[in-house]
C-alpha cells in the first residue's frame, strides 16, 4: 500500500501508524468496517468496501446479523488486497449517530477478533467519524484507548483521507500522551 504521508506514534510500547491513503488499498491481514448492527453495507466506509471488494462481502456479513455493539465478525475481503474484513458496529441503525463509548467498544471488539484469528497487520478508518457524526479527535481518542489497552502484538494502521485530518488526529494523540517515533 502506498501512503502519501504517515506519522508513527508510540505509548507504553504500543505503536500506531496514522497515514493518509485509501483504506481499501491496505495489503495487510484485515481492514475494519465501522458497521451498523444490521451489517448492511450501504454508505460510508462500508459502502466503499462493498463497491471495491464486491457484494459477496455484504452477503457473507448478513449471515451473522444482527450483532451488538461490542462484538465483531469477520468475512473474506473479496477483491480487496487484504485477507479479511472485520465488521465491528459503531452504530445501531444505518446512518445513526455513534458515541465515544460505542467507538471504544467497536475498536476493542475488532482488536480481539484480529488476535483470535492470529492476524498481525490491521487497518482502521476513524471509527464513528463521518456517518457516525464524531469528530476525528473524539474518534481517535476512544480508538487510542482501545489500542493502548488491547492492541498488544498487533501492527495497527489508522488510515485517513486527508493531510488536514492526519494533522488533527496526530495533534489529539500527542495531547493524550502518544509520542512521535
Amino acid at each position: 500500500m502506498v501512503y502519501s504521508e504517515c506519522v508513527v506514534l508510540v505509548k507504553d510500547g504500543r505503536e500506531i501508524s496514522v497515514c493518509v491513503g485509501d483504506l481499501t488499498e491496505f495489503d495487510g491481514d484485515a481492514i475494519v468496517n465501522p458497521a451498523n448492527t444490521k451489517l448492511l453495507m450501504g454508505g460510508g466506509v462500508a459502502g466503499v468496501i462493498k463497491r471495491k471488494g464486491g457484494e459477496d462481502i455484504e452477503r457473507e456479513a448478513l449471515k451473522h446479523a444482527p450483532i451488538p455493539i461490542g462484538k465483531a465478525i469477520v468475512t473474506h475481503a473479496g477483491r480487496l488486497r487484504c485477507r479479511y474484513v472485520i465488521h465491528s458496529p459503531t452504530v445501531e441503525e444505518p446512518a445513526s449517530p455513534s458515541s465515544p463509548e460505542k467507538v471504544y467498544l467497536a475498536t476493542q471488539a475488532a482488536l480481539e477478533e484480529a488476535k483470535r484469528l492470529g492476524l498481525k497487520r490491521v487497518a482502521f478508518p476513524l471509527m464513528g467519524a463521518g456517518v457516525g457524526g464524531l469528530t476525528p479527535e473524539k474518534a481517535i481518542e476512544s480508538m487510542a484507548r482501545a489500542f493502548h489497552e488491547h492492541g498488544e502484538g498487533l501492527e495497527i494502521h489508522v488510515v485517513v483521507l486527508s493531510r488536514d485530518v492526519l494533522e488533527r488526529v496526530v495533534r489529539k494523540l500527542e495531547n493524550i500522551k502518544w509520542s512521535r517515533r
